[in-house]
């Protein structure tokens, strides 16, 4: 939102919010286009992506803490992000498990 981040903000924190939502996305993507038998490629991919939601959720605090972001919208996008990485935890944790 261009009322929350000041201009000189936009080109530096919020690149880098999209850029790592987007890195998530691609991860995920990718990790289900991988091979089912490649299941170590496909569990790195994941791996790769759970990092990129801790990265985000800094980046989400570092909004918070700038006053830039709320503690509501901070928390709510915080929770979005969470629930990805949960799930990404949980899809790498049956693929490992997969024989």
């Amino acid at each position: 939102n261009t009322n929350r981040y000041q201009k000189k903000l936009r080109h530096s924190l919020v690149d880098k919010l999209q850029i790592k939502s987007l890195e998530i996305y691609e991860s995920l993507f990718e990790a289900n286009r991988i091979n089912i038998s490649n299941k170590n490629e496909r569990c790195e991919m994941i791996t790769k992506a759970i990092t990129y939601c801790d990265e985000l959720n800094f980046f989400i605090e570092l909004s918070m803490e700038l006053a830039l972001l709320n503690d509501g919208s901070a928390g709510y996008w915080s929770r979005l992000v969470s629930d990805v990485k949960n799930m990404a935890i949980a899809w790498r944790t049956s693929e490992r498990a997969r024989r």
